[in-house]
């Protein structure tokens, strides 16, 4: 119980920190503890429901979430992220596994390129923001992350969205992502309520204080620190795969 507990709380202050959902750096953490890899993502989308329903809340008193463009992103998540469960359950652990470790290799690679906020923002047609959301939703769902990490280079590379922004609007997006997601491994049989809301509950802590230290340190900071820990993910998953 302490370590679901101390896991919660560290979670939910990197998903407050970096606007993602939690389940990129909670998964390889249960997986450490023993945890077969499709009762982790099950936890893993349990504590994202907590951690990003609480933290859009405190990005939205803050006025850096944008509700509007990004619920209709959020909608068409809502709908892929259903398919998720079924998903998850035709395909094996090394499968997922080797999903996950090159949806972190993705997350690690794009944080090497600088953006740039000076442009100004675009819009897209709403069909073309729903089906963003629908592809994320349904692959990212299935390796039991948020869908944020793919999310946020989208809005900033693309749509030129400022950084804090971008990672606000994307633990927005988690919400419609993981509470699609819960249901769709709730009814496969994946979900391990007990460890699942334990480390949730505890995520709210982190998850205050992260975004707080978010808007106190720089973009640089930021991307540094997260560069540093998908580089032990990737490193872990890769020793767990092929070693």
């Amino acid at each position: 119980m302490l370590e679901l507990l101390l896991l919660g709380s560290f979670v939910g202050l990197l998903s407050g920190f970096f606007g993602i959902g939690g389940g990129t750096i909670l998964i390889p953490l249960l997986l450490m503890l023993g945890y077969d890899t499709k009762v982790a993502i099950g936890i893993s989308v349990v504590q994202m429901v907590f951690s990003s329903v609480y933290g859009s809340y405190l990005n939205n008193r803050k006025g850096t979430l944008d509700v509007k463009m990004v619920s209709i992103i959020g909608i068409g998540g809502f709908g892929g992220a259903l398919l998720s469960g079924t998903l998850a359950a035709m395909l094996s652990d090394r499968v997922l596994e080797t999903m996950f470790l090159s949806f972190a290799l993705f997350a690690l690679f794009r944080l090497f390129f600088k953006t740039h906020e000076d442009v100004e923002e675009k819009r897209l047609h709403y069909s073309l923001l729903l089906l963003i959301g629908t592809v994320l939703g349904a692959f990212s769902m299935t390796i039991g992350v948020g869908g944020s990490i793919l999310l946020v280079p989208i809005l900033v590379g693309f749509l030129h969205i400022s950084l804090k922004k971008a990672v606000s609007a994307g633990l927005f997006f988690v919400v419609f992502s993981s509470v699609s997601g819960l249901i769709s491994h709730a009814i496969e049989g994946h979900i391990d309520y007990e460890s699942g809301i334990t480390i949730g509950l505890a995520s709210l802590l982190g998850v205050y204080i992260g975004i707080h230290l978010k808007d106190k340190v720089s973009n640089t900071v930021q991307k540094r620190m997260l560069v540093g820990f998908y580089l032990f993910v990737v490193l872990y998953l890769a020793k767990r795969i092929f070693f």
